[in-house]
């Protein structure tokens, strides 16, 4: 299987893995990370000899491979009491003018327990030192950010966000969890320590057991903890980041018009309410869904009348507001400078 039908594999079939083992337990879903489908829209809207390509290609590739470490966890923590513990995935908190994000949040009465899931082969080197990590790999050595110093970190802004909060004063504990069994674990200098905060994914449940067992009493009630958890949820943002700041590409270099789904021909032509394809003869009444969504992946969340017909290579204004419409799209301000809301597209794009 190669590596993007193995990847799409993975995320059809998350949402079972959840339900089968824990539906009561985990109570913020994991999901393909909003920066993966940036990414792939990107991509697929850059003439096929741009510079950044091989850059672009290069992000997704390591971001998969995060991703593809996270739901693996799925196994292990299927082991965990699903009436003592609760578990949100991908949560993104403000603290201060920015925000911190942490791969894997598990709540008890007694304690919180930050993941920084890390997928990474190899012989890694921890440097308690100067706080580095090297990873040595078929004779190659590389050079990572330490993900102790991150959770370290990640632990202090939670602290800080709990009190802000009034969540109470549960202890924070944090792991680094490496998902590659075949992953080995030094530490510069040798440092016994290292074995209580990055471990393998396999020992995750006999080490929360641990922690629950080291604390005696319960530091929350039921009560307080559900109110805290339905404020993670409605806390949690995502990212807002722009590719295009972000890899330095101008807007002009990006293709615009409507993909043909069965050839991927670009662009199709709009005829009499459907999308023709002049190369396969094939016409699709939907194929606008799917450039629309690429729109709101690299440019952002709201759209205009003028913008989408700039970017699906339409001339009729009326054509787009009936586009527009059947979308049933949440929108702001008046007709001529209405503006339509994005974020909700895939709960709109049924019977089109």
């Amino acid at each position: 299987m190669n590596e993007k039908k193995e990847f799409f594999s993975i995320s059809r079939n998350l949402n079972k893995i959840n339900i089968d083992w824990s539906e009561k337990m985990i109570v913020k879903q994991r999901e393909i990370p909003l920066v993966i489908l940036k990414l792939e829209a990107f991509l697929r809207r850059l003439p096929p000899h741009h510079p950044k390509i091989p850059l672009i290609k290069e992000e997704i590739s390591k971001r998969k491979a995060g991703f593809k470490g996270e739901t693996s966890l799925d196994f292990p923590l299927g082991f965990l009491n699903d009436k003592r513990y609760y578990i949100l995935h991908h949560l993104r908190l403000p603290d201060a003018n920015r925000y911190f994000q942490m791969d894997t949040l598990i709540l008890s009465l007694k304690f919180a327990l930050i993941l920084e899931v890390e997928n990474i082969s190899g012989i890694l080197h921890f440097d308690t030192i100067y706080n580095q990590l090297f990873r040595n790999k078929d004779g190659e050595e590389s050079v990572f950010p330490c993900p102790i110093v991150q959770v370290n970190r990640q632990e202090n802004q939670l602290k800080k966000w709990f009190a802000d909060n009034d969540f109470g004063q549960l202890p924070i504990f944090s792991k680094v969890v490496i998902t590659n069994p075949h992953t080995g674990i030094k530490s510069i200098p040798p440092n016994v320590n290292i074995n209580q905060k990055v471990i393998h994914k396999e020992v995750l449940p006999s080490k929360i057991i641990q922690i629950e067992t080291n604390i005696s009493e319960k530091q929350i009630s039921e009560k307080q903890l559900k109110k805290s958890i339905r404020l993670l949820k409605r806390a949690s943002v995502k990212s807002g980041s722009s590719i295009l700041d972000r890899f330095q590409i101008n807007k002009e270099d990006l293709a615009t018009g409507v993909f043909c789904p069965n050839c991927n021909l670009l662009p199709m032509i709009r005829v009499k309410r459907t999308w023709h394809c002049k190369e396969c003869r094939r016409n699709c009444k939907e194929a606008h869904i799917n450039a629309i969504k690429d729109y709101s992946l690299i440019f952002g969340t709201m759209i205009t009348n003028r913008e989408l017909r700039s970017f699906l290579q339409i001339e009729s204004i009326t054509v787009a507001t009936r586009i527009l419409n059947s979308m049933e799209l949440p929108h702001t301000g008046g007709y001529k400078n209405r503006k339509y809301e994005l974020m909700s597209i895939d709960d709109k794009n049924k019977g089109i």
